[in-house]
């Protein structure tokens, strides 16, 4: 009787065992995992969209004739070769 109870004792320390050092370490890890992989993807689609959205617009202002103007760099004077 007594061998019996210690049985049913040890093997519900196993399960605990299995359950908490386990099986729930392996749950946390894989939200965490997931979680991360949602952000990085998130992060991603927005750094895209804004890309797509900068292509967008260069390419309006191309269309519509105004593209960025450059500077203006001031008077060029030639170089003259003095004898």
């Amino acid at each position: 009787m007594i061998l019996k109870y210690a049985f049913l004792a040890f093997v519900f320390w196993l399960l605990y065992k299995l359950v908490f050092d386990f099986i729930v370490p392996v749950y946390q890890s894989t939200k965490h995992v997931r979680r991360q992989m949602g952000d990085i993807q998130e992060h991603l689609r927005r750094q895209y969209q804004q890309q797509e959205q900068a292509q967008r617009q260069t390419a309006q202002a191309q269309q519509q004739g105004t593209a960025p103007k450059k500077a203006d760099k001031g008077d060029y004077l030639d170089f003259e070769e003095i004898k």
